[in-house]
């Protein structure tokens, strides 16, 4: 069993930046993939970023050049820095792990993982 524990979300002005934790109870080689996910109001529940073993990363489009995946294996976490926030960024953020997983390519979806923490909220103001 594998529990993940986030912390970092907070409220932020649109530009702002914020970082992620999410600490897992076991050693990070354990698991072979880990990712954030976010929900906003309404919406379904997106991948924003994983990272696979071998340090191989999915990001989402929206995402991609503002956002940096990285894992530290000494501390079992994963982090999510955000940089150059919008108002669109904002929903609850999901660590997510799985033991087994491949890097396809394409997007992760919710079913790929079967591990999640509590979630932590993020909101962007404009």
């Amino acid at each position: 069993q594998v529990q993940l524990v986030e912390s970092g979300g907070g409220s932020v002005q649109a530009g702002g930046s914020l970082r992620l934790a999410c600490v897992a109870s076991v050693h990070t080689y354990s698991v072979n993939c880990m990712g954030w996910f976010r929900q906003a109001p309404g919406k379904e529940r997106e991948a924003v970023a994983v990272i696979y073993i071998g340090d191989m990363t999915y990001y989402t489009d929206s995402v991609k050049g503002r956002f940096t995946i990285s894992q530290d294996n000494g501390e079992n976490t994963a982090y999510l820095q955000m940089n150059t926030l919008k108002p669109e960024d904002t929903a609850m953020y999901y660590c997510a792990a799985e033991v087994v997983c491949v890097y396809s390519g394409n997007a992760p979806t919710s079913d790929d993982f079967g591990y999640w923490g509590q979630g932590t909220q993020v909101t962007v103001s404009s």
